[in-house]
Order: C-alpha cells, then sequence, then structure tokens
C-alpha cells in the first residue's frame, strides 16, 4: 500500500506544481533570467579549468 500513497502523493505535488508555476510564471520567469547568467558563467569556468588541465597533462605526456 506505501507505493501506492507514494504515487498518489507524487500526482499531487505534480499538479500543485503546474498550478503554482501557472500562477507565478512572472516571477519563475524573473529566477530563470537571473539563474541562467551564472550558471553559464560557472559551466564556461569548468570548462576553461578542464582544458587547461588537459592541456597540461598533454604536454606532462610529451616530455
Amino acid at each position: 500500500m506505501g507505493k501506492y500513497v507514494g504515487v498518489v502523493v507524487g500526482i499531487i505535488a505534480v499538479a500543485f506544481g503546474i498550478i503554482g508555476l501557472l500562477s507565478w510564471w512572472h516571477y519563475f520567469a524573473a529566477l530563470l533570467k537571473g539563474t541562467i547568467p551564472a550558471i553559464l558563467i560557472f559551466a564556461g569556468a569548468v570548462a576553461v579549468i578542464a582544458g587547461l588541465s588537459e592541456i597540461k597533462d598533454e604536454s606532462a605526456v610529451k616530455k
């Protein structure tokens, strides 16, 4: 019976989430506008660090 309760609670949570998203769409859009640039900066920094690390490892192997 516990599995069914979990499924029902999950369906209710999804329904409330959709209702909340539709009701507060402009707040959600503002949140996305603020977080997407920060995520891009972080991901770019990680990519640069990974690339530099790979270049460093490749030059160490050649020596």
